[in-house]
């Protein structure tokens, strides 16, 4: 059983309502996709049902050049938060933000902007890019060292400019004709290797006192980014023992670091289909499965894995070893190859697998159930120290939301495992969070 102190679980929900290979379904809402109507209704029916957070990733790079799937990457993601923090009240807001193809300062201030406008409910996934350097003045991608290296002194510079302002800088003192006071607004002074920044910021100290700090940390740098830094840890787990194993190595490095890793919570990636009986989610399964394409999955497993040839291979045969590269070698991901590579290890895993893997849910664990059979699902990672709740993703995008809400929260909270109101406002309150330290010093000091 758990050893959490508060059994309850944190649920995110991704904000994507169009599967890439069923977009031809008339009831699919292709044609909204860069419309702000869907998000609005996914982001209602999720906070209707308590949610933690909305979820929402981004990229740099061009469309799969594939015309038979939909392509889902094209809205700026901070844009979109800041509409939809003025048509929620409650739930969390989790944007994706490059460290690599970024400034400090425009980020920081964007992001205090959302955190004024939202009430405090802003978090930061924070990413080092994989992809889109040609469209940012790069020769090549940096290496995994370099842009983790970019990463940790980006936070450095950020987190001081939110500390800039005290936090009773802003006083709009009418009787004394004072507005601010000048002396509790600080320079940050930073000189590093990458960025030179003077400040202060030109904006007042966010409601929560920075965003909440998220990150997905599955290759080795990775997971000791997240222990130095996150808050919320994203990952992608398919099977419930390597999410116990992956659960307790994050939280071991986090407890490393001198901090509580208690209050980090670890967040599987589910993607889920809804069915009436068992018979029917099978049923699903399979029709899934057969929308695959297999030739454009097997290029995109190609080139997750640094270049390698799989042409030869049969889809139902198992690739040989020696055709596997070392994850650690790998340029552009490390965290999510692995993964695939463990897979692959497993004794009878064959090419279709990979790509079955791959093609439905990009790694990430996949259940087809009833509401019982994913509420089940659940309770046993969370109950079995493999995770502290999900970042969801409803394969049967916007009806699917709602099934879960209306289906799967229920029972979850009759169970005891999930709120049945928020007892918070901020995102820091959702996931008890305290704010965190006040001044420039107490986050490292000018430099």
């Amino acid at each position: 059983m758990t050893d959490r102190e508060d059994r309850q679980i944190h649920l995110g929900l991704w904000l994507t309502f169009l599967d890439s290979t069923d977009w031809r379904n008339p009831a699919s809402r292709a044609e909204e996709l860069n419309s702000l109507a869907p998000y609005v209704e996914l982001a209602q029916i999720a906070e209707a049902a308590k949610f933690d957070a909305l979820i929402r990733g981004d990229g740099f790079g061009a469309p799969i050049p594939s015309a038979t799937q939909a392509y889902a990457g094209s809205l700026e993601i901070l844009p979109l938060l800041a509409a939809l923090a003025a048509r929620t009240d409650r739930i969390g807001l989790i944007g994706t933000a490059s460290t690599t193809f970024s400034e400090p300062y425009d980020l920081a201030r964007t992001l205090a902007t959302i955190d004024h406008l939202s009430n405090g409910r802003v978090g930061w996934n924070i990413v080092t890019s994989t992809g889109g350097e040609e469209n940012y003045g790069y020769d090549r991608i940096p290496s995994h060292a370099e842009r983790y290296e970019r990463a940790d002194e980006f936070i450095d510079v950020v987190s001081r400019l939110w500390a800039s302002w005290d936090g009773d800088a802003v006083q709009i003192d009418r009787s004394s004709g004072t507005f601010f006071d000048p002396s509790k607004i600080n320079p940050i002074d930073h000189r590093g290797k990458h960025f030179q920044v003077a400040g202060p910021l030109n904006i007042a100290r966010p409601p929560q006192g920075r965003p909440v700090f998220v990150q997905a940390g599955d290759s080795e740098a990775g997971k000791d980014f997240a222990a130095r830094h996150a808050e919320i840890v994203f990952t992608a787990q398919r099977e419930v023992f390597n999410a116990r194993t992956f659960y307790a190595d994050v939280k071991s490095r986090i407890k490393q670091q001198g901090r509580d890793e208690t209050r980090v919570s670890v967040l599987p990636g589910l993607v889920f289909t809804i069915a009436e009986t068992e018979t029917d989610a099978l049923q699903l399964s399979d029709e899934f499965h057969r929308r695959i394409d297999y030739d454009r999955t097997r290029v995109n497993l190609q080139e997750l894995l640094g270049g390698i040839d799989l042409s030869d291979i049969g889809l139902d045969e198992q690739v040989p070893a020696e055709r596997w590269p070392n994850a650690s070698t790998l340029t552009r991901q490390q965290g999510r190859p692995q993964i695939l590579l463990n897979l692959a290890a497993q004794d009878g895993t064959t090419l279709r697998q990979l790509l079955h893997a791959l093609g439905t849910a990009h790694g990430h664990g996949r259940i087809f159930g009833t509401p019982e059979q994913i509420a089940n699902h659940i309770e046993l990672w969370t109950e079995t120290n493999a995770a502290d709740g999900f970042a969801l993703s409803p394969a049967q995008g916007i009806s699917g939301a709602r099934a879960f809400a209306d289906r799967v929260i229920p029972i979850l909270q009759a169970r005891g495992l999930f709120r049945t109101d928020y007892t918070g406002s901020t995102l820091r309150e959702h996931f008890q969070l305290e704010q965190p330290a006040g001044t420039i010093e107490s986050v490292g000091g000018p430099r």
